[in-house]
């Protein structure tokens, strides 16, 4: 891998206005009657302020989504989702996957921004979302990658190893069963950020068995989303054992969550793992992170501005709106992909 192609940010601010990054869209425009998502402006706090050397508009995105942030946050440090294009809050605060994103973006923005009043501000929601701790396997991982990323910057923040410590002690030991290794009867979504808060949390806390844990259950992740020699994400309905593949719908999303996890591993590897790129080299070989049965949706993606199919309905068809879920996928993949080029130079 010589070459990558740069993350572009246009359609993301054209999903984008001075209240939030609106949910949904008709094709290549904002749906604004849908209104707002807190999962996804914690997403597109994580993409703004891990760029390097952004575009001057880029920062302001980061910000835009610290003030949603800071909004939905309840007063028990729970997180609202659901916002109407007005402002208005359609739900309750809750420990659901919107506060383990939410999470996560503030702790990234702290280890990543330039932005000296941005890390501020996000270190002291930090501290008040991580007071609480959710029941939800996969909000607690989100979280522990936020309370690792702040403690990537500040070693002895307490909040957030009290934090990475207890979504570690609640993390699954390895199954007995290895034909289905995996800690649930099937696999649902953002199946690859278990094992990478495993890795994440292995890693801050300096726990080898957790980290290898981690490390083994991604591998047999990968090897499971690996059909014919190509990378088949589980679709919307989840998937078990014994399901035949591939199976459809299939959501960009996923390919964003199985690359952060790669560039975890990565990182946290060592030998021949750190001389790999983000995905594994079976997955390599489709071009644009797209599988060759899957090709023909590949002249969707968003002419040149930086847009993204929603899902894959079907081997040859796709759905062809740009929302914000599909659109961060692409940005933070191919933030990945690049940042990999750069070291591999």
């Amino acid at each position: 891998m010589t070459s990558t192609v740069e993350p572009k940010f246009e359609h993301l601010f054209r999903m984008t206005d001075d209240r939030g990054t609106f949910e949904h869209a008709r094709y290549g425009e904002p749906r604004r009657a849908h209104g707002y998502c807190t999962d996804d402006l914690a997403r597109v706090l994580v993409v703004a302020a891990r760029e390097p050397l952004p575009a001057p508009a880029v920062p302001g995105l980061a910000r835009t989504s610290l003030r949603f942030l800071i909004d939905a946050q309840g007063d028990g440090g729970g997180y609202r989702n659901r916002s109407s294009r007005r402002g208005r809050w359609e739900d309750r605060p809750t420990l659901g996957d919107c506060w383990g994103r939410s999470i996560w973006g503030l702790g990234t923005a702290a280890s990543h921004s330039e932005d000296g009043w941005l890390r501020e501000v996000v270190t002291a929601e930090f501290e008040r979302a991580v007071r609480q701790r959710s029941p939800y396997p996969r909000a607690m991982a989100f979280a522990a990658l936020g309370a690792a990323k702040l403690l990537a910057v500040e070693p002895h923040h307490r909040g957030a190893h009290a934090l990475l410590t207890d979504a570690a002690d609640g993390m699954v030991p390895p199954h007995a069963n290895t034909a289905w290794p995996w800690p649930e009867a099937r696999l649902r979504y953002a199946n690859a950020v278990l094992p990478e808060a495993m890795v994440a949390a292995g890693a801050a806390l300096d726990r080898p068995m957790l980290l290898q844990h981690g490390l083994d259950l991604l591998a047999w992740l990968l090897d499971h989303k690996t059909v014919d020699s190509h990378l088949s994400v589980t679709p919307a309905g989840g998937a078990g054992p014994g399901d035949i593949r591939p199976v459809f719908d299939q959501q960009p999303i996923e390919v964003a969550v199985l690359a952060d996890a790669c560039a975890r591993r990565r990182l946290c590897s060592r030998g021949e793992r750190r001389r790999r790129p983000a995905l594994d080299r079976r997955s390599r070989r489709r071009k644009g992170l797209v599988p060759r049965r899957q090709r023909r949706s590949a002249r969707h993606v968003g002419p040149g501005h930086g847009g993204w199919l929603r899902r894959l309905h079907t081997p040859g068809g796709a759905n062809l709106n740009q929302g914000t879920e599909s659109t961060l996928a692409l940005l933070s993949t191919l933030q990945h992909s690049r940042r990999l080029v750069m070291v591999s130079r």
